[in-house]
């Protein structure tokens, strides 16, 4: 039997991607091995959001073609889209596929082994539809990804994914039911609903986020949302999403910067205040909520004042999480020309100050959940115990079997572990 590994480089999106396609390969007879062991071939699904997600894709690459000399590879994803003739270059590279005909990725590999040739098959993107993948499982998952959207069209100065992830599409208002239908039937008891620019779901339907929200809830025990645009998050909205039971109680609010200028430079869509509040739009219709957010710092042009305007914000939002990124050139985005770009040192203190206050402010959020009863979807043994999330995706550590679902009464904290309380 013909053996195949896979390798996911980046977001929740490319890790549904890459499921679908090793479904496909499943279907059409091929068998999975462990990415490090040997196999007949190999894909790796590219990300190119950083600089180091390009090397990071390179360097793998490479290393396959290093180790497995007889193998063939298989290069999909961002960076495919954006770079997909050098890649066909490389040594045993023999199938390039962008963010388009991931459904015939079993077909266009086995025409090009078939014919010993190379083929680039990264199209354009400028009149894309939905890529309707099938997806029934997540290998060695508790909880399932489900991409309802595709393609991003805000142009933010310091990104490169609108111009490798092409127009704003979604899936269809009855696939997403349907879908979740499969997904919950096969016994996962989370779904996470994600996409390039979730907020834009439905543009040029009639149909919005909330009702993509809505369809998945009528199926799923629980629901967990991927990153949402801040504006999106009216009275209304908040309103309709405390009110569905099944929703994790965990927002992802794309921030980037706490100050007025850089979000300005940024394109950013909003200003601080229009963003502070959503996050109190959020917290007033559900108060055991947890927000989190992403920040770049060094933002070219960035000031130490602008910095501070930052970390004051970061504070002042009370996150539960932050993620942080120094920034890094795009080559064609609007902010790789921009004067003023900011020293590495630099961007690595501001970084570092930015980790420091998020952990302190994760450490204050679980803190804040010692003595209550949280329901946590345990998903990985640890001894005699598991660990998992709860709804507002802080990590408990409590006996029980990956898999399982219960109330856990929180007894204490150590640093951003809880434990459940064992008296």
């Amino acid at each position: 039997m013909k053996t195949i590994a896979f390798h996911t480089l980046g977001c929740k999106v490319n890790q549904y991607d890459t499921e679908a396609m090793r479904e496909a390969f499943e279907r059409a007879g091929w068998k999975e091995v462990p990415f490090e062991q040997a196999a007949d071939a190999y894909l790796i699904n590219t990300c190119t959001v950083t600089g180091t997600g390009d090397q990071k894709s390179r360097k793998l690459i490479r290393r396959v073609a290093r180790e497995h000399p007889a193998a063939k590879l298989i290069v999909c994803g961002c960076l495919a889209q954006r770079e997909g003739q050098s890649l066909l270059e490389m040594e045993n590279v023999c199938l390039v596929l962008g963010v388009q005909r991931r459904g015939e990725v079993v077909e266009l590999f086995s025409r090009a082994v078939e014919q010993n040739e190379k083929i680039n098959a990264v199209g354009e993107l400028k009149n894309a539809s939905f890529e309707s993948l099938f997806v029934t499982r997540h290998e060695g998952k508790t909880r399932a990804t489900m991409k309802i959207q595709e393609g991003c069209d805000r142009y933010c100065a310091y990104c490169i994914i609108p111009s490798v992830r092409g127009p704003v599409r979604s899936m269809p208002l009855e696939a997403v039911r349907a879908e979740a239908q499969r997904l919950a039937a096969a016994g996962y008891p989370e779904i996470v609903v994600t996409g390039i620019h979730l907020a834009s779901y439905g543009r040029g339907t009639p149909y919005g986020l909330l009702d993509a929200i809505e369809a998945v809830h009528l199926s799923a025990r629980r629901v967990r949302l991927g990153s949402l645009e801040p504006l999106i998050v009216t009275d209304a909205f908040a309103q309709a999403l405390s009110r569905l039971p099944g929703l994790q109680r965990q927002f992802h609010l794309s921030m980037q910067s706490g100050s007025r200028d850089v979000l300005r430079r940024m394109r950013r869509r909003y200003t601080p205040e229009e963003y502070f509040a959503a996050v109190c739009r959020l917290k007033e219709a559900m108060p055991d909520c947890a927000i989190t957010t992403d920040v770049i710092t060094g933002f070219p042009g960035e000031t130490d004042q602008e910095a501070q305007e930052t970390l004051d914000f970061v504070e002042k939002c009370g996150f539960a999480r932050i993620h942080v990124f120094p920034y890094s050139r795009r080559q064609g985005t609007l902010a790789d020309a921009m004067p003023d770009q900011v020293p590495e040192s630099i961007k690595k203190i501001r970084t570092k100050e930015l980790l420091t206050l998020g952990n302190q402010l994760e450490e204050k959020f679980v803190s804040g959940l010692v003595g209550t009863r949280q329901e946590v979807l345990f998903e990985e043994a640890h001894g005699d115990f598991s660990e998992g999330y709860t709804g507002q995706y802080v990590r408990v550590r409590a006996k029980a079997r990956p898999g399982e679902i219960r109330l856990v009464r929180i007894g204490r904290r150590e640093g951003t572990l809880a434990f459940e309380d064992e008296e």
